[in-house]
């Protein structure tokens, strides 16, 4: 059996499609958790929950208090009997194969923990140009080790696209309600754990973009929670992978670069340089740490480089830089915006 987690609240007008594309699912074992998560639209998205489980014994609605995504998802949780565990937003929908191709997967892998698949962007690519390309930065992540290494830039896997095995969630434990993204906190912590992830490379899901998305709305998705939440898993990384522990150098002396990567010296770790190319900055000293200009950078086994410049297109740029330089992924540096 496949358990599919749905977090809903006030989600009558989005909530059937969701619901259509799983009960069209190939996959029959399958059992759907409705969570309403203390709905206050004088009973919408409650009608529309009991009359889908009316409609088909698969759709169990869970009525609880208003207590945030992540509680509810821990309830969901501790309720969900399949092997694998599935989410769904109440506002995405997905192909009619979805649950069947990452199930397989799983069954094909048994060294898999985690299997995301691509998904399509079902909002405006021009209005919602940073969500795209977020969305498209994430299907280029495919692979245990892409995924692995790209996780300190942003979160790797948008939410609604995974199912893992139920057993990751009970030997590493599951959702947490904090100041922080649920899933990218969930990430984080099973990787650090050893947890490997990949992805179906077929687009199964599309991902839409409602004006009152959480990523939108909530505090806790604002970017400096994500550079907090990461700093001390990234700190313990570089301790475990990094030639030069603690000494690392940074790509990037504007302020808030500064500010981000200046979270990880709380975890031990010592900034011994920044690498920028702005003539203001370059040739100063900002920190007690010189600013030099990365044309001067050294050879590749020579230091660590952790990246924190985080402009549209900038990781890309500096990816390919430190390449022609022979720098290697996860050996010599790491993106972390």
């Amino acid at each position: 059996m496949i358990s599919v987690l749905v977090p809903v609240r006030n989600a009558a007008a989005t909530l059937p499609a969701a619901l259509e594309g799983l009960l069209a699912q190939t996959y029959p074992d399958v059992e759907i958790l409705v969570l309403d998560d203390g709905s206050d639209d004088a009973g919408k998205t409650r009608a529309v929950m009991e009359a889908a489980a009316r409609r088909d014994a698969r759709v169990h609605p869970v009525h609880l208090p208003h207590g945030g995504i992540a509680r509810t998802l821990a309830t969901g949780l501790s309720l969900a009997r399949g092997r694998y565990i599935a989410r769904m937003d109440a506002d995405d929908t997905c192909h009619e194969t979805r649950l069947e191709l990452q199930a397989a997967f799983l069954d094909a892998h048994p060294d898999i923990g985690l299997a995301g698949c691509l998904a399509r962007f079902g909002g405006d690519p021009a209005r919602a140009a940073g969500y795209n390309h977020h969305l498209e930065w994430t299907n280029s992540l495919v692979t245990p080790d892409q995924i692995a290494l790209g996780r300190f830039r942003e979160s790797p896997l948008p939410h609604p696209t995974v199912m893992f095995r139920a057993e990751v969630a009970r030997r590493h434990g599951g959702y947490v309600h904090g100041p922080f993204p649920e899933d990218y906190e969930l990430w984080l912590r099973w990787l650090d754990a050893g947890v490997r992830m990949a992805k179906v490379p077929k687009y199964l899901v599309t991902w839409n973009d409602p004006p009152d998305r959480l990523s939108r709305t909530d505090p806790r998705y604002a970017p400096h929670r994500f550079h907090r939440l990461k700093a001390p898993y990234l700190a313990r990384h570089l301790a475990r992978t990094n030639p030069f522990h603690p000494a690392i150098q940074v790509m990037g002396a504007g302020r808030i670069t500064r500010k981000r990567a200046e979270m990880l010296c709380e975890y031990g770790v010592a900034i011994d340089a920044w690498w920028d190319i702005d003539p203001d900055k370059v040739g100063r000293t900002v920190g007690g740490r010189p600013v030099r200009h990365r044309d001067e950078l050294p050879p590749a086994g020579s230091c660590f480089l952790v990246s924190y410049v985080a402009s549209r297109g900038a990781a890309e740029d500096i990816a390919a830089f430190v390449a022609n330089r022979g720098y290697v992924l996860g050996r010599d540096f790491l993106p972390a915006a």
